[in-house]
């Protein structure tokens, strides 16, 4: 009978961190297009400084950012408002996962 060369700690499955807008706005829309972060602020008249704060994950989208980038990339605000709700929540689910056990159901 062979054996797996694959031990139980590497068949767990792995968690990846939630995805920010940063990597969608990096991942989808900057390199494929070839924009900078200095043209998409100069069309969403933002600082550029805004952009490459997102596109590095250092800051969230705000709802003004969400508007304008709806705007640039003909999506809706929602599209990128959902992005970064989804990205809060799971943060905060994994940092408040000791903690559920101790939060109780009322009513």
């Amino acid at each position: 009978m062979l054996k797996s060369l694959i031990t139980t700690d590497e068949m767990a499955p792995r968690k990846l961190a939630p995805l920010h807008p940063g990597e969608v706005l990096r991942e989808e829309y900057m390199e494929p297009l070839g924009l900078s972060a200095g043209k998409i602020a100069k069309a969403a008249n933002v600082p550029r400084t805004r952009i490459e704060r997102i596109a590095r994950e250092e800051i969230g989208i705000t709802a003004d950012t969400a508007v304008r980038l709806g705007k640039v990339f003909a999506t809706t605000p929602e599209f990128w408002m959902n992005l970064q709700a989804r990205h809060d929540l799971l943060v905060a689910k994994a940092a408040l996962a000791g903690e559920m056990k101790g939060i109780r159901v009322l009513g």
